[in-house]
């Protein structure tokens, strides 16, 4: 049986810039998918998130330039900026269509 389920990920970005901000989004994408033998048609939605202190571009161009993934609906935001809380971090959460269960994903 077929389902929507959410995978999650995180991690840094190097610097405030655009390329390291994308790298760091590819990067994490790309070892979601093929950890989990995902292509863009298994993919519903993205969202994808950043600490306040990324500004330099949207994570949200990695999956539709750098992979081509053009018809995954993808929203980009800001993370809620809790004092102390690790700086640089993009958060991904992937909602895929799968027949595997959630102790199958990676």
């Amino acid at each position: 049986m077929s389902q929507c389920l959410g995978i999650r990920g995180a991690t840094t970005a190097d610097a405030n810039t655009a390329e390291a901000i994308l790298d760091a989004t590819e990067a994490l994408l790309r070892e979601i998918a093929s950890a989990n033998g995902l292509d863009e048609e298994a993919v519903a939605a993205i969202f994808l998130t950043t600490t306040t202190d990324l500004t330099a571009a949207f994570p949200a161009v990695a999956a539709r330039v750098r992979m081509g993934w053009e018809q995954t609906a993808l929203m980009s935001s800001h993370e809620i900026p809790v004092p102390g809380s690790t700086p640089s971090v993009i958060r991904v959460m992937l909602l895929v269509n799968t027949d595997r269960s959630k102790e199958e994903l990676v």
